[in-house]
């Protein structure tokens, strides 16, 4: 008997125990595809279901004004803005020291005053002990704003 003879049968056996293998594969999968259907139809009718609140006990009327004492500590960016003015590229390259830039407000005109980016008040400029101020004369915005 030569090699080839007696290595057909062997290949034949390992043939067909792949295929078979092949054939539990597949029904496994069969079968985990099903139960994951199955799985999904059963969380779709529980998610279709109404939910159940419970009565409210105590409860009369509006609530009360809400405090913002929680607030008070959160660090805000305050801005104040005295100006503004447009100017091309080579007049700033040309600015040197002395040089003067006129702003589109007056002098004695209020200044804005920004936190967070947002227009929150009006007021005028103040020197004290050489220092620079603001004044608030004005309130803007929100009647959240207390004066």
């Amino acid at each position: 008997m030569s090699e080839t003879d007696s290595t057909q049968p062997e290949t034949a056996n390992r043939d067909q125990a792949a295929d078979r293998l092949a054939d539990k594969a597949s029904k496994l999968l069969d079968d985990a595809e099903a139960a994951i259907e199955s799985l999904e139809a059963e969380d779709l009718a529980a998610a279709a279901q109404p939910f159940q609140l419970e009565d409210l006990v105590g409860f009369e009327g509006p609530p009360e004004k809400c405090s913002i004492d929680l607030l008070r500590d959160v660090d805000l960016e305050l801005k104040i803005e005295l100006g503004r003015t447009h100017m091309l590229l080579d007049d700033v390259l040309r600015l040197r020291r002395g040089s003067i830039v006129t702003l589109d407000k007056l002098a004695g005109d209020p200044v804005d005053l920004y936190a967070n980016g947002r227009l929150v008040a009006r007021g005028e400029i103040l020197v004290l002990n050489d220092n620079f101020c603001v004044r608030v004369a004005e309130l803007v915005g929100s009647d959240s704003l207390s004066e």
